[in-house]
């Protein structure tokens, strides 16, 4: 399997933009997943391109220039240890 690049962005969302956001973000192209969260941050997403030069595209140039996000704050991830998408892509149904 070829490399992926993981990112997890905190997002913080201007109030007229919570009911949408989610959305939006879900259908960025790079944007795996996206959960609507309780704290001090409204949203994370998670990320995933093929190429690391595509986080910096993604994440400056189309999800933090989304209409309601007031700021991010991006962690991108150095190794992943989760196994859950390998099960998931070689999963028989079971």
């Amino acid at each position: 399997m070829p490399p992926v690049t993981h990112a997890i962005v905190l997002i913080s969302a201007e109030r007229e933009a919570l009911p949408v956001l989610g959305g939006r973000l879900a259908d960025l192209d790079g944007v795996a997943e996206a959960y609507s969260v309780t704290g001090e941050w409204d949203f994370v997403a998670i990320l995933r391109v093929p190429e690391q030069e595509q986080m910096a595209e993604l994440v400056t140039n189309r999800l933090a220039r989304l209409d309601g996000i007031a700021r991010t704050y991006t962690m991108v991830a150095f190794e992943a240890f989760s196994q859950h998408d390998l099960d998931a892509m070689f999963s028989l149904g079971d």
